[in-house]
């Protein structure tokens, strides 16, 4: 008996090792443009699973992104790192992160099409249940996902991870379907308190639900562990934060729960 039982322990563990988080590049596109993203999921998590879409910092699609991707598939969910810029372009400089994120953000019609690319991508995926997607971005990206939430994208929820708050086309009452949580860091001068507290009162103006996190001391980038390199190396207010790190990714992982329904 204890030999059988040993045996089933082995074989426990065995599937154990072989399941594994699966990452793979995809190409798509948005009209005549290529865009290069990364699938995440975990096959040991069988049929299929909400989804998430993962919106890069203003440097481009990178490791950065793919790594939060993965970190989704380990919770149980496909997650896709897009690309916003086109053929996985990256920046590295701050002159031309500010080039390409600028191209993008005041361009509507053409940020909405790269999402929506990457939101039927994901719909796509044989893991995943289509109608169960949410998003969230960091940096450039955050301000993505929140714009996206104001045009009324399906999204059952947006995570902003120090992104960028304002807007030149508020949200309209009743417009907004997805849940949000913004997190800024006190000590950002990209972000502001007069930024917090406008886009506060576009939230309440447009009757969303929504949920802002302040983190004292928080600079910019505070979820990137790169960030203190960076901000040496170009001169530029940003720093990893561990505690504001952590503490945002246990929230928000409690939010995606929420919004799916899972919790």
């Amino acid at each position: 008996m204890k030999i059988f039982y040993l045996m089933m322990l082995l074989c426990c563990l065995a599937n154990t090792a072989l399941a594994a988080v699966i990452g793979k590049e995809v190409s798509y596109r948005a009209g005549d443009t290529t865009l290069k993203g990364y699938v995440a999921y975990d096959d040991a998590f069988k049929g299929k699973r909400p989804a998430v879409l993962v919106v890069h910092e203003w440097w481009g699609h990178n490791e950065y992104a793919r790594k939060r991707a993965r970190m989704l598939a380990e919770l149980g969910y496909t997650a896709l790192a897009v690309d916003m810029y086109g053929d996985g372009k990256q920046a590295h400089h701050p002159d031309d992160a500010g080039k390409f994120a600028t191209e993008v953000s005041t361009n509507m019609p053409m940020a909405t099409a790269r999402f929506e690319a990457g939101m039927q991508v994901l719909r796509d995926q044989d893991t995943v249940n289509a109608s169960e997607i949410a998003a969230i971005g960091y940096c450039f990206g955050g301000g993505v996902v929140l714009n996206m939430a104001r045009m009324g994208e399906d999204l059952k929820g947006v995570a902003s991870f120090h992104g960028s708050l304002g807007t030149s086309t508020p949200a309209q009452p009743g417009k907004i379907k997805a849940r949000i949580v913004s997190f800024t860091g006190e000590a950002d001068p990209m972000i502001g308190a007069d930024k917090v507290a406008a886009f506060k009162a576009e939230m309440d103006a447009a009757k969303a639900d929504y949920r802002v996190v302040t983190y004292p001391n928080a600079q910019h980038a505070f979820t990137n562990e790169e960030a203190d390199a960076l901000g040496k190396e170009f001169k530029l207010p940003l720093a990893y934060n561990e505690a504001a790190d952590k503490d945002s990714w246990q929230q928000a992982t409690v939010f995606l729960q929420e919004v799916f329904g899972e919790k």
